[in-house]
């Protein structure tokens, strides 16, 4: 059996390796890499050439960034990891996001709504390598695999592909989740209720599902909430927000909850218009001109040519709402985090129930190369008030912890509880103090787990 540290390299070959296939069909559409021409051939010093000509170019951070010899490195990819930032400058972190995977993962996810893999998620980053802490299943995708075997949030995982959770927690590695190819097998001892069973599940192709859930909810106090959970900020995600946002205005909801708390991003465009529904009106000036939801600045050599406002929009079912709450927590990052910046910036109040977002204001308009798309960050994002650079994430108005045994959409899980709690009396539960936000500037480049993305593509 391969070892953890040889498992974690390989996942991390294959993360980086699924970016960059997917980039060339989305850059049609956003415009990225127009005066960077892709080499006419690949070898690795033609590819090497052209990524040094494009970080050159196109990074935000070129000016801080090593500039190494391309000479010195074997692979394309120890290259492209040299040409990275190391935070040398104390305004930015160093870059733990830029990436880059096959053409044909990348445009998987951001074109087809689609992802290879079996579907399980797990609460790996919470229990932070103490293998004594149980480690649970806390998503599953709902046309997966993994959902068609009934595993269900939750469960306690035993072990996976015969190793011991505890083990898999305290090298902190869960490379076990990705998969490579379909029809690759993964099997699950799970335990619920004290009982154990053994789940095979087969690796496929299968649609994402990014509003897992919306619902007209009534808090203990007679308010009427509209809740929906958003994963994935992909443009699969617009018609069912549309027809969530339409019941919540026919219901006439009071607040809103938005459950982000594992949406690691997206497009800024699906952010926008989740951000105008709850705005409204609150999204415009006193003469009816639509504010910033969004400003993407790029460095000084693209600034002319590429910087972007993405302003806030009117959809027919808008609430137009002076508040949201927003569950959140590690996972809730770039164009999720977005979201909070860009409802703040319209004087929108944003009540945060949770715990610290992780902290990426920076994002990608990818471009491809040789195979590969490359999402480097190309740019950082400002609201209306000019506010960014929230490199250590938004902290909780509301410190809440998960719990990953009650399930998503009840009143009896604690952050949506919480939530209803705040509406009901103006304040958090008893149990929950403010939060003191925690960096995130220190996690590791790979900090995220299998299946996770953190992405703020511009368009």
């Amino acid at each position: 059996m391969p070892s953890l540290t040889a498992l974690g390299r390989a996942a991390r070959a294959i993360h980086r390796l699924v970016a960059l296939a997917t980039v060339p069909v989305l850059l049609a559409s956003c415009g990225g890499g127009d005066d960077s021409v892709a080499p006419q051939a690949c070898s690795v010093a033609e590819h090497q050439n052209w990524l040094a000509g494009y970080m050159d170019e196109w990074y935000f951070w070129y000016k801080l960034a090593p500039r190494p010899s391309p000479a010195g490195y074997a692979t394309v990819e120890s290259f492209f990891d040299a040409l990275l930032y190391t935070g040398t400058d104390a305004s930015f972190p160093a870059d733990r996001w830029s990436r880059s995977e096959t053409n044909e993962s990348f445009n998987l996810f951001f074109g087809d709504g689609a992802t290879l893999g079996w579907g399980v998620s797990v609460a790996g980053l919470e229990v932070a390598g103490d293998g004594t802490q149980p480690l649970y299943v806390r998503h599953v995708e709902a046309a997966s695999p993994a959902a068609a075997q009934g595993v269900r949030r939750g469960d306690e995982v035993v072990s996976i592909n015969g190793q011991p959770a505890a083990v898999l927690v305290a090298a902190n590695d869960f490379s076990a989740l990705s998969a490579v190819n379909a029809g690759d097998t993964l099997t699950l001892v799970l335990r619920r209720l004290g009982v154990e069973r053994s789940v095979s599940l087969v690796a496929a192709v299968f649609p994402l599902t990014p509003v897992t859930d919306a619902a007209v909810l009534q808090s203990a106090g007679g308010r009427k909430l509209g809740y929906v959970v958003v994963k994935d900020m992909i443009s699969q995600a617009l018609a069912p927000l549309d027809t969530a946002f339409a019941q919540f205005k026919t219901a006439g909801v009071s607040d809103v909850v938005l459950d982000l708390r594992y949406n690691g991003g997206g497009l800024v465009s699906t952010g926008a218009t989740l951000a105008s529904y709850i705005a409204g009106l609150r999204g415009t000036d006193l003469h009816g001109t639509p504010l910033s939801y969004a400003t993407l600045l790029y460095n000084d050599k693209r600034a002319a040519s590429n910087n972007q406002r993405f302003p806030f929009s009117m959809p027919a079912a808008a609430l137009g709402l002076p508040r949201a709450f927003v569950l959140m927590g590690r996972r809730t990052c770039s164009a999720s985090e977005q979201i909070i910046n860009g409802l703040r910036g319209a004087g929108i109040e944003v009540i945060a129930i949770g715990e610290t977002s992780c902290g990426k204001p920076v994002g990608f308009l990818p471009s491809s190369a040789c195979g590969f798309t490359y999402s480097v960050v190309n740019f950082e994002s400002v609201n209306e008030r000019n506010e960014g650079r929230y490199f250590d994430g938004f902290g909780a108005t509301c410190a809440v912890a998960e719990d990953f045994t009650a399930p998503i959409g009840s009143l009896a899980e604690p952050l949506l509880g919480a939530a209803a709690h705040y509406a009901d009396g103006g304040a958090c539960p008893a149990a929950s103090a403010r939060e003191r936000p925690q960096s995130q500037r220190g996690v590791p480049r790979w900090g995220v787990e299998p299946g996770e993305r953190q992405g703020m593509l511009g368009r």
